[in-house]
């Protein structure tokens, strides 16, 4: 009878905790608003693309910053050659004359958030089925290491 009984118990806990959903978000536990997420806009024109990430606007220097670039090959060349060449298409796409076709805030974009790009961007899904599905590892660079490789892809020739 004691079984019966404590059978009956585990039933009716295990029923009443699978059944009811509890709709109460972070937000509301924490009495803030939910934020609203800013709206993206992409497009197909590769120079009008800023991609989507942190980078919003890069002011390029009409000279290249040798010390910057110095620093941007090093990190290049540490993370970024086993699917990049510099001047010639491996697994991914080469460097070399980036700049005349993507904005520098896109490359920065894909190089600092390269999942939420190859998921919502156009540009980068289309590279991510030229290159097989092979997606872009994504390194873990601050702001200033992905701004310090792009200035490093202005000097490849």
């Amino acid at each position: 009878m004691k079984r019966v009984i404590m059978l009956c118990a585990v039933m009716g806990l295990l029923i009443t905790s699978c059944g009811k959903k509890d709709n109460t978000t972070t937000d509301e536990v924490n009495n803030t608003a939910p934020t609203v997420e800013e709206e993206v806009v992409v497009s197909d024109d590769p120079m009008q693309n800023k991609g989507i990430g942190p980078v919003k606007e890069v002011d390029l220097p009409e000279e290249i910053d040798p010390e910057m670039a110095a620093k941007g090959q090093e990190i290049y060349e540490a993370k970024c050659t086993a699917c990049h060449k510099p001047t010639e298409k491996f697994i991914g796409p080469a460097p070399k004359d980036i700049l005349q076709r993507r904005t520098p805030e896109w490359v920065m974009n894909m190089i600092l958030n390269p999942v939420e790009m190859t998921q919502k961007d156009p540009i980068a899904q289309e590279l991510l089925m030229e290159a097989n599905g092979a997606p872009m590892a994504n390194q873990n660079l601050t702001e200033e290491e992905a701004r310090q490789v792009l200035e490093y892809f202005r000097t490849i020739n």
